[in-house]
């Protein structure tokens, strides 16, 4: 099948005392190669298309190959993502409408590593990663990530229903479910929030005179670990409201132990949380302690990992049906509630998500409707036929998939990029293919952290946090000569001067910092301190970055 048996090896690389540590690893036709890809994959510029909805907000459609779309955004985003979710195509042998999917095994897991390994340099340092897969490369999708991320930093594997509809197929065994891989950058670092559910509240069945819910629950520990043997530090006497003293004893006779320590339970006697009640017993009445639990007022509790409650495919395609009735539908959309359910888990709003593998744009539509901020790439024509007309009906308050849920109306914006020309040639200079407009754009972004939602055609990009950002780039004013042109001069710096003052407003303060980019600069160390100038020389200061 193209892939050679797991071999396991010892690579004790980034692991800090543990001499011993052993991890199985894949091994493969090419693996040496795909290891080399992502280091080798060119930058390429993101070319702005057009503006959707609120032109500030930073949300970005990308239409390219991932890979190169993955390494266009490093400069920008590297260690900025929240949570990645991909759904890449699951090798299962069939041809698919939109994707190339009958792949033999060892050019799976060669077009799978790269990607991964540009998405890890793309998480932050308390992000996760998500990506479903079948169980045809599941197996060896998690060792592959294992390698990637660490096996250290492998949170679990959920389990999706898929199907949720009686199958009338002759074969004895159907799949019906699909498996979610997950993944933190460092081991209990994402800050995973557990379910929101009221239902538990009537396990609180009383209420005091405040109004508050609350329950008893014996303070001698019962089931498992529950003897005195077991945990002889917590076997001492309390002092009853009678001032007998009492032991924790079993019905049976055999020595028990408190749940908590002595000094948890002075807590709760000073909290006034540690309630006497009689029972009966074979001996008579006798005193037994309870500890009181308040309900919480947002009760909550882990989530399962297995996920029946979130849609199934049959549901999500029905969706696409009503979103997209006139493009032709996708074979493994995923429901929205599955995403829904990913983002509640791992983010918050205002946190960055990306799919390099949106599909049908499920991932971005959830997380517009849910207020995060969100990258998608797509690389056919469905980027424009699918993904571009399911966010704009996102934009004026679609009602379907999770829209009631999460109460979404309408609104917000995103952008719609294109993947252009490699910034740098063979000879790591800036490729002369680059035109001004597009450089403009990737180092206004580089400066700022802002999208490029405008047309560049002056040398003064933009101002933004008391800092003005120049180009002078491929004749931008006309002259190439050093007194005109690339060259950051003194006439040029008066000129610079000059668009900045009739650009700023008036009554408005100039800003106090310049930052210009250029082929090289005549002006001194001095000077350039004086005007308050931060030159950045094309190529060096770009690649450095």
């Amino acid at each position: 099948m193209g892939t050679s048996a797991c071999r396991n090896r010892v690579d004790n690389a980034g692991k800090k005392n543990s001499e011993s540590y052993k991890m199985p690893f894949l091994d493969w036709v090419n693996k040496a190669q795909a290891v080399s890809v992502a280091g080798a994959v060119p930058y390429h510029l993101l070319n702005f298309e057009s503006a959707h909805g609120d032109r500030s907000a930073d949300n970005m459609l990308i239409q390219g190959d991932n890979l190169l779309a993955l390494k266009a955004l490093l400069p920008f985003y590297r260690g900025r993502v929240k949570c990645i979710y991909i759904d890449p195509p699951y090798n299962t042998q069939s041809a698919f409408t939109h994707y190339d999917d009958k792949l033999e095994h060892s050019q799976w897991l060669s077009l799978m590593h790269p990607r991964l390994v540009l998405l890890r340099e793309l998480l932050a340092e308390q992000g996760s990663v998500w990506v479903s897969i079948d169980d045809r490369e599941g197996h060896y999708l998690k060792v592959l990530m294992d390698e990637v991320f660490g096996r250290e930093n492998f949170s679990t594997t959920f389990i999706w229903q898929k199907v949720d509809s009686p199958n009338d197929n002759k074969v004895p065994i159907t799949p019906d479910h699909e498996f979610l891989l997950c993944y933190e950058k460092r081991k209990d670092s994402a800050g995973f929030k557990k379910k929101s559910d009221n239902s538990l509240l009537a396990a609180y069945g009383q209420v005091d005179e405040s109004g508050r819910r609350y329950r008893d629950r014996l303070l001698k520990k019962n089931g498992k670990n529950s003897l005195r043997a077991d945990r002889p530090t917590m076997f001492y006497p309390l002092e009853a409201p009678d001032g007998t003293s009492v032991l924790p004893i079993h019905d049976d006779g055999r020595e028990a132990n408190w749940a908590y320590g002595e000094v948890g339970v002075a807590r709760m006697r000073a909290e006034g949380r540690l309630i006497w009640k009689k029972r009966l017993k074979a001996e008579g009445e006798v005193w037994v302690p309870y500890t009181r639990e308040f309900a919480p007022e947002a009760p909550e509790r882990p989530h399962p990992t297995i996920l029946l409650d979130v849609k199934t495919t049959r549901q999500a395609k029905a969706h696409q049906r009503e979103l997209l009735p006139e493009a032709a539908a996708f074979d493994t959309v995923k429901p929205e509630q599955l995403l829904q359910r990913i983002l509640e888990i791992a983010t918050d709003a205002g946190d960055l998500v990306l799919d390099s593998f949106l599909g049908s744009g499920t991932t971005a539509a959830v997380a517009h409707k849910m207020g995060r901020r969100y990258i998608g790439i797509e690389q056919g024509d469905h980027a424009i036929t699918h993904c571009l007309p399911r966010l704009e009906r996102v934009l004026n308050g679609e009602q379907g998939g999770v829209s009631d849920a999460v109460g979404w109306e309408s609104g917000g914006g995103f952008c719609f990029y294109t993947l252009g020309e490699p910034v740098f040639d063979a000879d790591g200079g800036i490729n002369p293919a680059v035109q001004f407009g597009a450089l403009a754009g990737y180092l206004w972004h580089f400066e700022t952290g802002l999208s490029a939602t405008h047309t560049f055609d002056s040398p003064l990009l933009g101002v933004h946090d008391d800092t003005a950002v120049f180009l002078l780039y491929n004749g931008i004013l006309g002259d190439r000569k050093p007194a005109g042109g690339n060259v950051l001069t003194g006439p040029v710096l008066a000129h610079l001067d000059q668009l900045l003052a009739d650009a700023t407003p008036a009554g408005t303060r100039l800003p106090s910092r310049k930052v210009v980019y250029g082929e090289t600069t005549r002006l001194g160390e001095q000077r350039l301190a004086e005007a308050g100038v931060t030159f950045r020389q094309i190529p060096y200061d770009i690649k450095a970055r």
